[in-house]
């Protein structure tokens, strides 16, 4: 079963700000149905979406779980830790080593030792070259940018593999190739590292995951006793715990007796680095120049997982506190672990013109005054957002400004064909917004005037307008909905619903004239009464005359029945 990808987003707590698609440089985030996730295939693994997201909805794939089945197959499990980790941590080197024991680590070495390796491998090719452009193999980051993005440099990356490839295979030339190496520092991208290397490196840890970790085995650190007698194997590292700052590689090599000819420059961010190489043709290099290139602004120290309540400058004092200067750096390395960078390439897509032009269309973009590029969608310009959507990676919803016009469109339809009046009033009692329903219900001889304006009553005072203003006051004040049900104003009679839009702020009414409709319901009333009083007398006049006619009957009746018995009588 493949891997999660290192970067992946939470959809129920993604809210569509978009926020990740403009901190992404190289846009490897797609929006469907309003939710943002990041393509594999088209990221460099930075992490600046996972530090900006606003919901926390970019996670980071957590691999404890890895690692602890390394313990649970009996491995003997090696820990590779950053530099940085004495800028992130509060802890000394010998608690540090206590704590990773704990969790059930074998020994624990400083990546910084591979880093060491790198700068003087680095330095001996420099050394060898008559001139040239080197870029440094230290950041993931920048090694995979310059694949994907920028493949005009990829010879220009020095062909050895990271401080951290390098650490492992030297521990595993030391130690045997039985051991697993598990990294743990502030990159997410070095989880991209291990999973291509997996001979090298069995797992990648990020500093938060390592926190997560001690929290929920120890809930403390604070009670975890520690023996003072615990080392960095094989040995504490020197130099190359300058790498967790910016402009530390460079230091390195420096300390390493770099020659006179060598230009060594640090760049930090990938849009700093992209300005820099900018127009640069490397083939026309008559000179040396090496930069140091880093993905995070201020170095290592800075990366996407390596949250501290520790401030910048105390990181990086922390970091020079503990570093400790060789007097004599070799000049061959101990071990080299060899990396040719190949271009990976990506599926470039092309459109025509009239296929932007078009697209734009689908976003209210008829002519280039409407093209506003202000950057909500994430996207530099509008023809770059009209470019992803032909992709498949943009929906059309992520046009702010488009988006607007629709909203404003449908309420504009809404309150124009609504036959009951609409009213906005704000805090000062001023009218925002009304439709010609209101104006003609309020405005009397005044509504062709009123009309004619642009703005029709918006800005008049409400009490102005109509005699029931105390309607709007109220809900002003109490923030809560309001019906007034045939509500007498004048001759009129008026229902009244009125509504807070923004507590204090802004309330809205619905007004209907009901007057006629009482009146009618009046009239009809009274017909009715008419009708039920004349059946009531026809009813009563037909009873009278059926009593009546049933008193003669009755009469007549007995008269017979008296006739008959008086003849029977007389037989007998």
């Amino acid at each position: 079963m493949d891997k999660l990808y290192p970067v992946y987003t939470l959809n129920n707590e993604c809210h569509d700000c978009y926020k990740c698609v403009r901190e992404c440089h190289v846009k490897a985030i797609k929006i469907q149905d309003g939710h943002a996730s990041v393509m594999p295939e088209k990221c460099i693994a930075c992490g600046h979406c996972v530090k900006t997201c606003p919901s926390n909805a970019k996670r980071v794939r957590n691999d404890i779980e890895r690692v602890k089945n390394l313990f649970r197959a009996q491995k003997e499990v090696f820990v590779s830790l950053a530099p940085s980790w004495a800028g992130i941590f509060e802890h000394s080197p010998e608690k540090m080593i206590s704590i990773l024991k704990k969790l059930g680590f074998s020994h624990v070495s400083e990546t910084a030792l591979g880093a060491q390796e790198v700068s003087i491998e680095t330095n001996r090719i420099m050394q060898s070259k008559e001139s040239g452009l080197f870029i440094s193999s230290a950041c993931p980051v920048v090694v995979d940018y310059i694949r994907m993005y920028n493949p005009k440099f990829i010879d220009n990356i020095v062909p050895i593999a990271s401080p951290a490839l390098t650490h492992a295979k030297l521990l595993k030339e030391m130690y045997g190739n039985q051991i697993s190496v598990v990294f743990i520092g502030p990159c997410i991208a070095k989880k991209n590292e291990s999973d291509r290397h997996p001979e090298l490196i069995d797992v990648a840890l990020t500093f938060e995951e390592l926190k997560l970790w001690v929290t929920e085995e120890f809930g403390s650190t604070q009670s975890i006793e520690f023996n003072s007698d615990e080392y960095f194997v094989p040995e504490a590292a020197c130099e190359g715990t300058l790498y967790a700052v910016e402009g530390g590689m460079n230091e390195t090599i420096k300390k390493g007796g770099i020659p006179d000819d060598v230009q060594l420059l640090n760049i930090s961010s990938i849009e700093n680095l992209e300005k820099a190489l900018a127009g640069l043709n490397p083939n026309n290099m008559n000179k040396k120049i090496f930069i140091e290139a880093l993905s995070c602004n201020g170095g290592c120290l800075a990366g996407p997982c390596s949250s501290s309540k520790k401030s910048e400058v105390l990181r990086v004092s922390d970091i020079l506190s503990k570093v400790k200067l060789r007097n004599d750096i070799p000049k061959e390395p101990k071990t080299v672990a060899e990396e040719v960078y190949k271009l990976k390439k990506l599926e470039h897509h092309t459109f025509s013109t009239e296929q932007i032009v078009d697209t734009l269309k689908k976003i209210g973009k008829h002519n280039e005054e409407d093209e506003l590029n202000c950057g909500g969608c994430g996207y530099n310009t509008c023809r770059e957002l009209a470019a992803a959507m032909l992709a498949g990676d943009a929906e059309p919803s992520m046009c702010v400004s488009y988006m607007r016009k629709i909203a404003m469109r449908k309420a504009a339809a809404m309150l124009r064909c609504m036959p009951s009046a609409i009213v906005m009033v704000d805090s000062d009692l001023k009218i925002v917004e009304s439709n010609d329903s209101f104006m003609k219900m309020f405005c009397g001889e005044m509504y062709e005037v009123f009309k004619e304006r642009p703005e029709g009553v918006n800005g008049a005072c409400i009490d102005r307008i109509v005699d029931f203003a105390d309607v709007f006051k109220q809900t002003l004040k109490t923030s809560q909905d309001m019906h007034k049900e045939r509500y007498p104003v004048g001759d009129k009679l008026y229902d009244i619903t009125a509504f807070s839009i923004e507590k204090n702020e802004l309330v809205g009414a619905v007004i209907t004239d009901v007057t006629q409709t009482e009146m009618g319901r009046e009239q009809i009333a009274h017909k009715a009464q008419e009708v039920i009083s004349k059946n009531i007398a026809i009813v009563q006049e037909i009873a009278s005359l059926l009593g009546e006619h049933m008193v003669e009957t009755e009469l007549l009746l007995n008269t017979i029945a008296e006739g008959y018995d008086s003849s029977a009588d007389k037989e007998s």
